[in-house]
């Protein structure tokens, strides 16, 4: 970082920062806008939301005046125009953001898996860097995203900041420094309520500055079963069960309770080589990590890391979106992303019944009423013909009757083909499976 921080200085010198555009500006989208503005070398000079207000506040928090610093575009040809005159951009057209001339790189931050799918195709078309703080993009077409940005000699990126980012640079650490890694796993900031919607958490979220849908996906399970689906495609490592087990432990237990149940430590596991979630660590990531050196292990206890065999390296802290910058420099200098898909799917997210459903009954979507997400192998998935949940949306319909806690089947439901992330999902099935 050290390193990064003096390449962003040099830009910062040069008069010559990198220009970032960001999609989405809701508590995530305006906290980065934020970030950036007080960052050497990087700009945010477009700023897109369906509500322009929301748009419009992340650059009046930050301390710009509307008319002077940013104004208004409906199309790129307008937004072309007043960029080269010094301004700043708010707009609702999304397509402003990846295909002006001088954006480096594009960051979706909508959480919306079919925005995401747009926004990604518009800027790699566009040869603009994406940078996705929507994970829920990623876990469902990600591997075909980051095939085709190669192709186009642009990087495709996951966030810093973002727990599967996160958790995944201390994973990197690990292997290089030739630790064997056992697992793989994050906090979990709410306990599960399986049959949480957003007008069971509306208070909650009101109180928290924060959308219904995206607290009722943190109680529901969903996200982090699309965080722990990134993980696994980031690292090769994969479900031990079927939505993870969940166990609760403070950073001190870690060592034991993620040890196979098998080595008599009162571990959950069956085996290692998984990915986990853990209650009472939040809002912590973590690796556990293991070595058959002996004068290691020896030192690895003197600086206080437990007697072993298992050893946790604990990040007590993401900074969500104001770490994504990072990722944005990290691209626009050294073209290194932060997260890819590395290993393909390994596991998917996919779809589960909040309720029992009628055959002709509408699904809704991430962090709604009828639907919510687990975690699985992409071997358990294929075999049983799950519905990933990232292919979800409002003019989805079920063909058959299905029961509360049932997996969604591909055979259950008619998905909206006139869907980009639906058409991106058969393309990546057809080239990659």
């Amino acid at each position: 970082m050290i390193n990064l921080m003096s390449k962003l200085q040099k830009l910062e010198d040069e008069g010559n920062p990198i220009k970032a555009s960001i999609v989405g500006a809701g508590q995530m989208g305006c906290g980065m806008a934020a970030q950036m503005t007080k960052m050497k070398g990087m700009d945010p000079v477009i700023v897109v939301d369906v509500v322009l207000d929301n748009a419009k506040r992340a650059y009046l928090n930050s301390g710009y005046t509307e008319g002077v610093d940013f104004v208004e575009a409906e199309t790129v040809a307008e937004a072309n125009k007043l960029l080269a005159e010094g301004k700043f951009i708010i707009t609702k057209n999304n397509e402003i953001a990846t295909k002006c001339d001088i954006v480096d790189c594009a960051v979706d931050a909508t959480g919306v898996p079919e925005v995401g799918a747009k926004v990604a195709m518009d800027a790699i078309n566009a040869g603009k860097h994406i940078c996705m703080l929507n994970v829920e993009t990623d876990v469902c077409i990600g591997h075909i995203l980051y095939k085709l940005a190669q192709n186009a000699g642009v990087v495709y990126t996951g966030s810093a900041g973002d727990e599967p980012g996160a958790v995944v640079e201390m994973y990197d650490y690990a292997v290089a420094m030739g630790f064997d890694v056992k697992v793989v796993g994050k906090g979990k900031n709410n306990a599960i309520d399986l049959e949480c919607t957003p007008e069971t958490v509306a208070e909650e979220a009101h109180r928290r500055g924060a959308s219904p849908k995206m607290i009722c996906s943190f109680k529901d399970g969903t996200k982090t079963m699309v965080e722990m689906t990134a993980m696994a495609n980031a690292t090769g490592f994969k479900p031990d069960v079927v939505g993870a087990h969940g166990a609760s432990s403070d950073v001190a237990g870690l060592n034991d309770v993620l040890s196979l149940k098998s080595e008599g430590r009162g571990g959950v596991l069956n085996s290692y080589g998984v990915i986990e979630y853990i209650n009472g660590v939040a809002p912590g990531v973590f690796v556990i990590v293991g070595t058959d050196q002996p004068d290691v292990a020896a030192e690895m206890e003197y600086v206080s890391m437990g007697k072993g065999p298992n050893y946790t390296l604990y990040r007590p802290y993401h900074l969500c979106s104001l770490e994504t910058p990072m990722s944005v420099a990290k691209a626009c200098i050294d073209h290194e992303p932060t997260l890819i898909p590395r290993f393909g799917r390994v596991a998917e997210t996919i779809t589960v019944a909040k309720k029992d459903m009628k055959a002709g009954e509408y699904l809704d979507g991430i962090g709604g009423y009828t639907i919510r997400g687990t975690f699985m192998s992409a071997e358990d998935a294929d075999a049983r013909n799950a519905l990933p949940m990232g292919l979800v949306d409002t003019k989805t319909v079920l063909t058959k009757d299905v029961k509360k806690g049932e997996v969604l089947t591909y055979d259950h439901v008619k998905l909206n083909n006139d869907s980009l992330i639906v058409q991106l999902r058969k393309l990546q099935d057809a080239l990659f499976i």
